[in-house]
């Protein structure tokens, strides 16, 4: 594993499956394209795992895999790495073909999500012992291990051995290490999910402010969608080991293009109707499973009267109505989640509805109680809707 990691200068990326590599997103548009994943393939004992995916990362920029359990994305950082070989499709870093090249000559530095210290050596030897079997000169080591130590807050653990630190310093290690190797491009496997919840946030920030000092690339895996959101440059949602969608991450928030990034992003997910358009005096309405609103979302054209559809509406999108005539529909209360500085309220709409989740502001969470009928109302602006068949955004 210690042979993923690599050295040189801090900058690389990934980019589209065509001849000639186009940007998919606005990142990559103003900024160059280093590296490129094309048409990837994988499949283990005949399972496929990635089915022809293309990624595009600019120079400079954070990506994100994001995606649930067997989508395919810590494979696909394998690929990168290296540890593993495509069936189909190649890799490039720096426009130079990398796809049968081993890991110690693609150019990149890995943080795994284990640490993968070494347990009988100090930090200082950790930090130090990819760049001795480098042959690297002993002034260079000292000066990027002060350099990576002082980045990270390292200066007083440098002699201590890995089982005498914390799960957060341990992976502050881990990224030192990567650090010193100044990289073209920087992989980080899931490298939270052994922290508990407040060191993951420490942790998270971290990461983004070192990303953002040494100016490199980074290619990040989780399946956390809140790491996803708030570390990317560019998000890439995948499913099934293909790419749902990708670009900025508020705009694939605000934005999903299939009702399984709708679903996936957000915590509480989203709110799904089935329902059918019908036109109330030259506006579009959907209705169905207890839920009448009103679509104030432009379109370049509005889906016809008794057309099928999937409503989206999340749960901060559904606000307390003045009265019922205002009301899109009347919430059922089962279940109400305070968490100090907002509630959730969790009921139906009919009984044989699907679950509702409406965001309850600080002076409708004080007095909501189980059993309550509370009248919300979608915004209309906010309002998705998807092809009841297809589960595409209309």
């Amino acid at each position: 594993m210690e042979q993923v990691e690599t050295a040189r200068a801090p900058k690389g990326s990934l980019v589209s499956s065509m001849e000639t590599p186009l940007p998919l997103n606005a990142l990559a548009a103003e900024k160059p394209v280093r590296c490129e994943a094309r048409g990837i393939k994988k499949a283990f004992a005949g399972n496929a795992i990635l089915k022809g995916v293309d990624v595009a990362i600019p120079e400079g920029g954070f990506a994100v895999l994001v995606g649930p359990s067997g989508c395919g994305k810590s494979t696909l950082l394998r690929l990168v790495a290296g540890l593993e070989e495509a069936d189909e499709g190649s890799l490039f870093i720096k426009g130079k073909d990398v796809t049968k090249l081993p890991p110690r000559d693609r150019d990149i530095a890995m943080v795994f999500q284990s640490y993968a210290l070494y347990p009988h050596l100090s930090v200082r030897e950790n930090l130090a012992f990819g760049l001795k079997l480098r042959n690297t000169p002993e002034a260079e080591i000292a000066s990027r291990i002060q350099e990576a130590s002082a980045m990270l807050g390292l200066d007083k653990l440098m002699d201590r051995l890995p089982k005498a630190l914390s799960g957060g310093q341990r992976q502050r290690v881990a990224m030192g290490r990567a650090i010193v190797r100044r990289a073209n491009l920087y992989l980080f496997d899931e490298p939270l999910s052994n922290l508990d919840a407040a060191l993951r946030a420490e942790v998270r920030v971290d990461i983004r402010k070192l990303h953002d000092k040494l100016g490199a690339t980074s290619l990040y895996v989780t399946h956390d969608q809140v790491e996803a959101m708030t570390l990317a440059d560019t998000l890439w949602v995948l499913n099934g080991g293909q790419v749902e969608q990708s670009g900025p991450p508020l705009e694939v928030y605000e934005s999903p293009k299939s009702v399984f990034v709708a679903t996936f992003l957000g915590s509480p997910p989203m709110n799904l109707f089935d329902a059918k358009i019908e036109e109330r005096a030259g506006e579009t309405w959907a209705v169905g499973q207890g839920i009448e609103v009103r679509d104030g979302r432009a379109r370049k054209t509005s889906p016809a009267a008794g057309r099928a559809v999937k409503v989206g509406i999340r749960p901060h999108d559904l606000v307390v109505a003045e009265d019922t005539k205002t009301a899109s529909g009347e919430l059922h209360v089962e279940l109400v989640e305070a968490l100090g500085f907002e509630a959730y309220a969790y009921g139906w709409f009919t009984s044989s509805g699907p679950r509702v989740i409406a965001r309850l502001e600080p002076e409708h969470a004080r007095r909501a109680r189980v059993g309550d009928v509370i009248p919300v109302r979608a915004v209309p602006e906010r309002v998705h809707l998807f092809d009841a068949k297809t589960e595409q955004a209309l």
